[in-house]
């Protein structure tokens, strides 16, 4: 039986008609969404029409499998959603990228048609995962108390050490996802799983391949990752530190940068001060700016860019983020001081109330902002800082702090 495959397409619908098609996999229990929108935002959406698709009983898709389905069925029914979206485009090859079953899924496409896939970035999987007991097990215990019981062993196997602290929405986010899931359709895609094993077969797959693997990942080991780069004619392997099972929501910028790199060809920018690639720096600012002005701004920002904002967009994020805020010369509150004080004297104070915000989050008190300001009153003029006075109380008073 094939099973209902559904999917997102998460790059605009004006900005998708000239870029190559990028199809992305989720890991069992997550959501297309929740897996991949972060990555997404870090720099594929606006190289590829990224398509996410998610499996039975799993975020938009409440399908619920009549009957049991195997890897290659499950394959076909995602097959199905990108033959439709190829016939709006009309080319029919495409890009892929998949975490967990979502690789599983990568490594049937790449065997059934390969014609069809023209690169694959698969991370954190295995051409066969954990053994066919396992699986059975995990399907009796969903299947007696559902997808809830699943939360606790998963928040320990899936994130790297810390990842729940540093990123608690995007945590939640993904642990809810698991314990909204249909117990059908996962149990369903874990009947899969158990009979699914294409180690003999990784030979006869010719396009290139990128193996990602998280060195944490206790679920799909390095050697796993590792066999698949060995296994196929044209793989490689990259192991990123400090990183578990769900590697594009844990390491977005990184993912993306890998992905970008593997599938485009995107090589390093000669000549560059400090030898990094143009996606280095900007995963290097993207990271500073949602350290700095937080998740949910970036986020915000993110999701609002258009044609006419995307290259201005990728300016601030390359070279004001990457390539100032990285610095070494300075420390992020004095880099605060100085933003502060350059916002007062021009008047742009829109951009004073976010980094206000900014300049307690680099770690500056109260006291010491006020002391900017006052500074400010001298150098800058009283009329200013008047004005700048009134938006820093506001946005404090709103932060709890005044």
């Amino acid at each position: 039986m094939i099973p209902a495959v559904t999917a997102v397409r998460l790059t605009g619908a004006r900005h998708r008609a000239e870029l190559p098609l990028l199809v992305l996999g989720p890991s069992l229990g997550t959501s297309a969404a929740t897996l991949w929108t972060a990555c997404a935002g870090a720099g594929l959406t606006e190289a590829f029409d990224v398509l996410a698709w998610d499996l039975p009983g799993h975020g938009h898709n409440r399908a619920v499998p009549e009957e049991p389905f195997t890897m290659a069925e499950l394959a076909a029914g995602v097959l199905r959603v990108v033959d439709d979206v190829q016939a709006e485009r009309g080319d029919d090859t495409f890009f892929y990228a998949g975490d967990s079953v979502g690789g599983t899924v990568g490594l049937q496409l790449l065997l059934d048609v390969p014609a069809r896939v023209s690169a694959a970035v698969l991370l954190c999987t295995g051409a066969r995962i954990a053994t066919h007991e396992s699986w059975t097990g995990r399907m009796a215990q969903v299947s007696l108390s559902g997808t809830p019981v699943m939360v606790p062993g998963s928040a320990e196997r899936w994130f790297g050490a810390g990842f729940l602290e540093r990123e608690p929405a995007r945590g939640s986010a993904l642990l809810h996802a698991l314990q909204e899931a249909g117990d059908e359709g996962y149990v369903a895609v874990c009947g899969a799983l158990a009979d699914f094993d294409v180690r003999d077969r990784l030979g006869e797959i010719t396009a290139p391949v990128l193996a990602v693997a998280g060195a944490e990942d206790v679920t799909t080991t390095v050697e796993n990752l590792r066999e698949i780069a060995d296994g196929v004619k044209d793989g490689r392997l990259e192991v990123l530190d400090g990183v578990a099972h769900l590697a594009p929501a844990e390491a977005p910028e990184v993912v993306a940068r890998l992905i970008r790199e593997h599938l485009l060809g995107e090589a390093p920018v000669s000549g560059s001060s400090d030898d990094r690639t143009v996606r280095e720096v900007r995963e290097a600012g993207m990271a500073v700016r949602r350290e700095v002005l937080g998740d949910a701004h970036v986020d915000r920002a993110v999701a609002g860019t258009t044609d006419l904002t995307r290259d201005f967009q990728e300016l601030i994020t390359q070279y004001a983020w990457g390539s100032v805020w990285t610095r070494p010369g300075l420390d992020r509150r004095s880099r605060s001081i100085i933003t502060l004080t350059a916002l007062v004297a021009r008047g742009h104070h829109e951009e004073l109330a976010m980094h206000v915000r900014a300049a307690r989050t680099n770690g500056l008190s109260v006291e010491e902002i006020k002391e900017v300001l006052l500074q400010c009153a001298i150098y800058c003029g009283v009329p200013d800082a008047n004005t700048a006075y009134r938006v820093a109380q506001q946005v404090l008073e709103e932060m709890g702090d005044a």
